[in-house]
């Protein structure tokens, strides 16, 4: 799981202080809308407890919800490739507490700073791929052979 703490494993500690310092404590109760598919992605998150559910809309449907998220987990990544638009939905499950980064500001620290800039883009691919993996395996499980899971 790529967490806030493996963020900061290669940055120096002043570039730790200027992440940081960006960093905002949020609480948010249970059901709260945290933001919908399609729309502007100008925030992100790390989640310190609780969850939050991923969610797609599905036509003629209530939306599908294809991941949760728990402790120390990135929530959202959209903001960090143009066209910064949401290709999810969120919500909260329960009461969650997080730390929030304005999604702007962080982009102009990584262009203007490489080491930062490095170390985010590094953490957010490796959560990408992490939660690509899960849907592979997942998809697997669904609709994969009988037989296909592990080698005994």
């Amino acid at each position: 799981m790529a967490t806030i703490r493996h963020l900061f494993h290669e940055m120096p500690p002043d570039r730790r202080r200027q992440l940081t310092d960006l960093a905002v404590e949020v609480s948010m109760p249970r059901a709260t809308r945290l933001f919908e598919e399609g729309r502007r992605a100008d925030h992100f998150w790390i989640i310190r407890s609780g969850q939050v559910a991923l969610d797609q809309r599905v036509p003629g449907r209530r939306a599908a919800i294809v991941e949760t998220l728990g402790r120390d987990e990135l929530l959202g990544w959209s903001w960090l490739f143009p066209p910064y638009l949401w290709h999810l939905g969120a919500e909260t499950v329960g009461p969650v507490e997080a730390v929030e980064f304005d999604a702007g500001v962080v982009r102009a620290l990584c262009e203007s700073d490489p080491v930062v800039g490095r170390a985010m883009y590094r953490y957010v691919a490796e959560t990408v791929a992490e939660r690509l993996h899960g849907t592979r395996v997942r998809l697997l499980d669904l609709y994969g052979p009988q037989g296909s899971g592990p080698d005994p």
